[in-house]
């Protein structure tokens, strides 16, 4: 296969393993989802959704996260890891929320990354899940199997990202990138696959 016919039929395999693809992380409104992805920095989804329906009970509004103390925050956001500069960019940003934008987040790359604890990957999770807007955020494990798949032979994500764009249609970026972090989870696994042993891996570098 060249590396258009592996990108075709791993994200064909992909669709039908996945075909409705869910955010893997709990959340109500942009806002959530943000503080959510803030938090899931160096964590697992799975511990951050059991911290954060303690978090947004006190506080699920720029507003209210504003009012609280950065000893509050750290101290319910403590498993999540990293947690008092991950308290101090919560309280941060949603005062900076406020204070610019009128307690709504901001709808566009530049203005979400001038926030605290955002960055590039974090701001195309908000574009692409919240506002529908067309971004492909490249986590680790896609990353990881864009390399295996040998979609990129980008070393940073920068250029994986970039690789992965000219590959798939914008209309096809929401969706795939959840199913690619699914698979990479439960198939692909950073030690449970060498890039052979998986099921898409087997076929695109049989």
């Amino acid at each position: 296969m060249n590396r258009k016919e592996r990108a075709e039929f791993a994200a064909h395999r992909l669709a039908e393993l996945y075909p409705h693809p869910a955010i893997p992380l709990l959340h109500k409104d942009p806002f959530t989802l943000l503080v959510a992805v803030v938090l899931s920095a160096q964590c697992t989804d799975v511990r951050v959704n059991l911290v954060t329906p303690k978090l947004f009970e006190l506080a699920d509004s720029p507003h209210k996260m504003a009012e609280l103390s950065m000893a509050q925050i750290d101290a319910i956001v403590r498993p999540c890891g990293l947690s008092p500069m991950k308290a101090k960019n919560i309280r941060e940003l949603s005062r900076l929320i406020i204070e610019r934008h009128g307690g709504q987040v901001p709808r566009t790359f530049e203005e979400l990354e001038a926030l605290p604890g955002v960055g590039h990957k974090t701001a195309s999770v908000l574009m692409v899940q919240a506002f529908n807007h067309p971004a492909f955020p490249v986590d680790t494990h896609i990353h990881r199997l864009a390399m295996r798949w040998k979609l990129s032979k980008g070393p940073s994500v920068v250029q994986v990202e970039r690789d992965l764009k000219k590959l798939y249609p914008p209309e096809t970026w929401h969706d795939l990138h959840l199913r690619i972090i699914y698979y990479g989870r439960e198939h692909c696994t950073a030690r449970g696959c060498d890039g052979h042993k998986c099921e898409i891996c087997r076929a695109v570098n049989g």
